[in-house]
């Protein structure tokens, strides 16, 4: 069974080694299994015992580098295994002021193992960045990070501007906020809210199925 609070001592021990051998144990399972039931859930544990001032900045910094080299393993090896070539593309960003990248990343990923071509942009992206390559590169979905609630006011203009460079374009929008408040008034009319990783996976064999379905006309 899967221990999100044993990974979580892991990563908190700053042992990568450590971290990806526990996490080879699962190496078999679908990625999304890995994402949303032992890393989500021991990020998740770890910003609790930040919050709750039980463990040191330093200690989260340390987690969160841990748990990203993972995060790339992991991705690594599942793109060998679904070489398709990438047709679709989505871009993903913290919004400006935005650090907590962890869930943007495997996001990012889960496009990657749905045979997209994808960049990732990472933390604290100013929007006139997100503009320039939204018009340049035309993606098909955009992806945006918050979890800062001083930020939100941000969000609009992030969702409206994108939305009139690429406005067939779909944007989501995670981060830990999104699952606390409702934020219909901070986004645009092709926005969605993503509360967990298992929207996104979805979104993405409904948009496979349907192109499966165009094809055959």
């Amino acid at each position: 069974m899967y221990k999100a609070t044993e990974f979580a001592d892991i990563l908190l021990k700053g042992n990568s080694v450590l971290a990806w051998e526990y996490i080879e144990k699962y190496k078999d399972e679908e990625i999304l299994t890995i994402y949303e039931n032992i890393i989500t859930p021991a990020m998740h544990q770890i910003g609790a015992l930040w919050e709750n001032n039980e463990i040191t900045v330093a200690d989260e910094h340390i987690a969160t580098a841990v748990c990203d080299f993972v995060l790339s393993r992991i991705s690594s090896i599942h793109m060998s295994r679904h070489g398709s070539a990438p047709r679709k593309r989505a871009m993903f960003l913290c919004l400006e002021g935005e650090q907590h990248f962890l869930g943007l990343k495997m996001a990012n990923f889960l496009f990657i193992d749905h045979g997209w071509e994808t960049k990732y942009f990472g933390p604290n992206l100013p929007l006139e960045y997100a503009r320039h390559t939204a018009a340049e590169w035309e993606p098909d979905a955009i992806g945006l990070s918050v979890s800062i609630v001083t930020n939100l006011p941000k969000l609009k203009s992030y969702c409206d501007q994108l939305e009139a460079i690429s406005p067939s374009a779909t944007i989501f929008v995670g981060g830990r906020l999104g699952a606390k408040y409702d934020l219909t008034s901070h986004i645009s009319r092709n926005t969605q809210i993503v509360g967990d990783l298992t929207v996104i996976n979805d979104w993405l064999k409904n948009y496979q199925m349907g192109e499966k379905e165009n094809a055959a006309y």
